[in-house]
């Protein structure tokens, strides 16, 4: 099988992402919000879907029942990191993308669109 999806982007050293915050980054063209939590990594659209903006690096950042989050800096709709679903507006969900830590450095994979 032949894999077509977009390459591996390296977006910075792993040491450059504080626990608890998130960051924008520009990847293939896309604004993708990176967020490092104390267990893991995470990569969605930077685009809150309910008020179109491009913000979401910016919200915070914590769980709701054990479930790793992010709120939106405008509204504070909650958004599930590890699947996008908003956890207020049932069928509100933001794109999820592939992130992982190579030799210390964090690499982001787009997903394709919905």
């Amino acid at each position: 099988m032949i894999d077509d999806r977009p390459e591996w982007t390296v977006i910075c050293p792993l040491t450059r992402l504080d626990p608890g915050r998130g960051v924008a980054a520009l990847v293939d063209g896309a604004q993708v919000a990176l967020f490092r939590t104390a267990a893991d990594l995470f990569a969605i659209d930077n685009r809150d879907p309910v008020t179109d903006t491009y913000v979401l690096s910016r919200g915070i950042v914590g769980s709701r029942g054990g479930v790793p989050i992010v709120a939106s800096p405008l509204h504070k709709q909650a958004y599930d990191l590890r699947t996008g679903d908003c956890l207020d507006l049932p069928g509100v969900a933001v794109r999820r993308h592939e992130v992982r830590c190579r030799a210390g450095l964090v690499e982001v994979r787009l997903r394709a669109e919905a």
